[in-house]
């Protein structure tokens, strides 16, 4: 089995928002992976939280990650609903935690053993499959880019109704999650991806979701991060491919099973 990640913030000045980490064996067999991206806060800072981006997203990923390795009895939805409780009782006496910008992040979580292999997303951050039979499949939370195909995505939409979700305070959310399961022998690797790195395909269009699978399984993550820093100094101005920052913290990581 191998297993590599990386990340690397996009302002090194600042701290790196996203998460992402993997642990073997889980509970004495298989392993889990979990990567979350940290939802950047408005300009003025303004998010009801003493604490901060960073904070939130160590302590809903370890948790997450905790209870994805040791109790595999629990779905991946209820891990993910038991963490973001965690993470909201460790700072919801200092904190205000109905804040519409309170600290959240953007999840990927995938459990994996001898006979099958779970997974979860919520928002856009994306899962990739790499089949035993060579097809890479994309898992996406779509909801965004739904919406941005109607008009401009605006904070009235950010965990509302009709709108999209993230792992912020209320633990409902999980159950808003993608999530699924697939027969073990069916996969031959993941990928899990911030939107940071995924901009390889989505921005830059370097590549497809195949390509990209490639690319982790030959050069692996950091590789992958690399070349998307190449991308975005190639286009400072935002010229070429628009985006909402020059530079945005990427993560990766890749696991073949």
């Amino acid at each position: 089995m191998r297993i590599e990640l990386a990340t690397l913030p996009g302002d090194p000045a600042r701290p790196n928002e996203d998460f992402v980490s993997a642990v073997l064996p889980a509970s004495g067999q298989g392993g889990a992976l979990v990567l979350l991206d940290g939802v950047t806060p408005p300009p003025d800072g303004d998010d009801g939280c003493e604490h901060g981006v960073p904070w939130f997203t160590a302590r809903l990923g370890g948790a997450l990650l905790e209870l994805c390795a040791t109790r595999r009895e629990l779905t991946l939805r209820h891990c993910l609903s038991d963490a973001i409780v965690r993470a909201a009782d460790a700072h919801r006496t200092h904190c205000d935690l109905g804040h519409r910008r309170t600290p959240q992040a953007t999840v990927v979580a995938a459990r994996w053993d001898e006979e099958r292999v779970e997974y979860l997303v919520l928002s856009d951050s994306v899962l990739l499959v790499d089949g035993a039979d060579g097809a890479v499949t994309p898992v996406l939370d779509d909801r965004i880019a739904r919406l941005a195909a109607l008009g401009p995505v605006t904070d009235a939409h950010r965990n509302a109704e009709g709108g999209f979700h993230t792992a912020a305070a209320d633990p409902a959310v999980a159950g808003l999650a993608v999530t699924g399961a697939l027969p073990r022998a069916e996969v031959r690797a993941l990928a899990a991806l911030s939107d940071g790195a995924a901009r390889w395909v989505e921005v830059f269009a370097e590549g497809d979701w195949t390509a990209c699978a490639a690319l982790l399984a030959k050069s692996g993550p950091h590789a992958l991060v690399d070349r998307v820093r190449a991308a975005e100094l190639a286009d400072p101005d935002r010229r070429l491919f628009r985006r909402g920052k020059v530079h945005d913290d990427a993560a990766a990581v890749y696991a073949e099973l």
